[in-house]
């Protein structure tokens, strides 16, 4: 089965696991199915709260 299609793009995630110092383990296992779900809810937090910024201004 497979998933829908992300609301976030791919660029966005790199950048905040980037930033959260999670894409290496991203990248090694080669996609994010081995990061916890507390750093997925921490990349969602981070995305949502750059949203929230860019609608400020």
């Amino acid at each position: 089965m497979g998933r829908k299609s992300s609301m976030m793009s791919e660029n966005l995630k790199e950048e905040i696991a980037k930033e959260l110092g999670v894409y290496e383990q991203v990248k090694q296992d080669g996609g994010w199915q081995n990061v916890s779900s507390k750093t997925c809810g921490n990349i969602v937090s981070k995305a949502i709260e750059i949203a929230n910024r860019s609608v400020e201004q």
